[in-house]
């Protein structure tokens, strides 16, 4: 059996440790900016689309810039340094305004970091291990995304800390971060590009190697999807509504993560062997359909099934998504990489506030109705693009 690369296995502990720091934090924000600083609903919402925005622009030019091979590693560690250390500061933050300023560039680093990140992977795996590849990045990023809640809340629960010191905790599982991505890219961008020509590339001249002007349909279809998926701040309210306790949510939420993690692994394993267009399809249908039965959930039991079930969507999407932008980049796994980042980032923030209007205007059951309409929708044009997704 080929085993992944050491960078691939090394990144993977990466993801994990910084979603660790970054998921002590997140489900926390809500509480600390409305508890503690006194901040409102507004606060909320310019803090995450700001965050959002911020990530989605600055991954079209880190992407551009992960096109040379030796800009990639420095550009990794500066990503996850800006986090890091940008993290813990929100502890000691005194208005609301500190807050969003914090998470901008905490952001900022995230947009750093991932299109060379992933370019990097691309090129050091064998392009019949891709989806594998992948799959164990967001499997372990998920992971972490499971441990950090679950700390924070026992923290909290025992009053072994109170909300501020978790928060200025994350600089611990940070400083880790640190020294494994410095570790994980000091021989991975030697290598970098190797992955990117021979059979792994397409013949064709013009997929994402024109990435700067145009990304390819393929990769326009994926960003629709992005525009006409829930985001899962509406996905716990809608819970909240069927009845979830408040209380439960941060379970909730490590429970949804565990779900993508374990997922991740099957979806980078259905890639390879399916093929990414392929998988990704699996994934937008039953995406349609768990909407459509949140949209029609009557209890609090209907929003833990359901909503555990979404985790899976994630699964089945990132890691073909990822590996299916590998090989339409070609040479220039950075540029793909950032065109897929920021397009798909816009496009969540832009559908994500389209989708919150209609669910404070109309009711949850009409979001989820045309967010699941939407998404099958994208199912049936699928085909359009999958001569794009076939290997040639």
């Amino acid at each position: 059996m080929n085993r992944l690369p050491r960078e691939v296995r090394l990144l993977g502990a990466v993801s994990l440790l910084n979603d660790f720091a970054s998921e002590m934090i997140y489900p926390l924000l809500p509480a600390f900016v409305t508890g503690v600083l006194g901040g409102g609903a507004a606060a909320l919402g310019a803090l995450d689309g700001a965050a959002e925005f911020a990530a989605a622009f600055v991954k079209f030019a880190a992407g551009r810039l992960a096109d040379r091979a030796k800009r990639r590693g420095p550009l990794i560690v500066l990503g996850y340094a800006i986090a890091v250390l940008v993290r813990p500061v929100i502890a000691a933050t005194a208005a609301a305004w500190q807050v969003i300023a914090l998470r901008v560039v905490d952001r900022i680093g995230k947009g750093l970091r991932t299109p060379p990140r992933d370019a990097l992977i691309a090129d050091v795996t064998p392009a019949e291990l891709r989806g594998r590849a992948f799959g164990l990045q967001r499997g372990m990023d998920h992971a972490g995304a499971v441990l950090g809640p679950l700390v924070a809340w026992w923290l909290l629960t025992m009053h072994v800390a109170a909300l501020r010191t978790v928060i200025a905790a994350s600089i611990l599982p940070g400083i880790l971060v640190l020294a494994l991505a410095a570790w994980a890219v000091k021989g991975g961008q030697g290598r970098a590009g190797s992955g990117s020509v021979g059979p792994s590339a397409l013949a064709s001249p013009t997929p994402l190697d024109s990435a700067r002007l145009r990304p390819p349909l393929p990769v326009l279809l994926v960003s629709l999807f992005y525009l006409v998926r829930l985001p899962e701040t509406l996905v716990i309210l809608r819970s909240q509504q069927l009845g979830v306790a408040v209380a439960t949510v941060p379970l909730l939420w490590a429970a949804v993560h565990v779900v993508k993690s374990a997922t991740s692994f099957v979806g980078g394993a259905w890639s390879d062997w399916l093929g990414a267009g392929r998988t990704m399809w699996i994934g937008w249908v039953c995406y349609a359909a768990f909407a459509v039965g949140l949209a029609l959930a009557q209890t609090a039991a209907h929003a833990w099934l359901l909503f555990l079930a979404l985790g899976s969507v994630a699964g089945l999407t990132e890691s073909p998504e990822r590996a299916l932008v590998a090989r339409l980049a070609g040479n220039r796994q950075g540029s793909g990489f950032g065109s897929y980042h920021g397009v798909t980032g816009l496009a969540a923030l832009v559908g994500g506030v389209a989708l919150g209007v209609l669910y404070q205007g109309h009711g949850a059951g009409v979001a989820f109705a045309a967010s699941a309409a939407g998404a099958g929708a994208l199912a049936l044009l699928w085909p359009l693009a999958a001569r794009e997704t076939a290997p040639r």
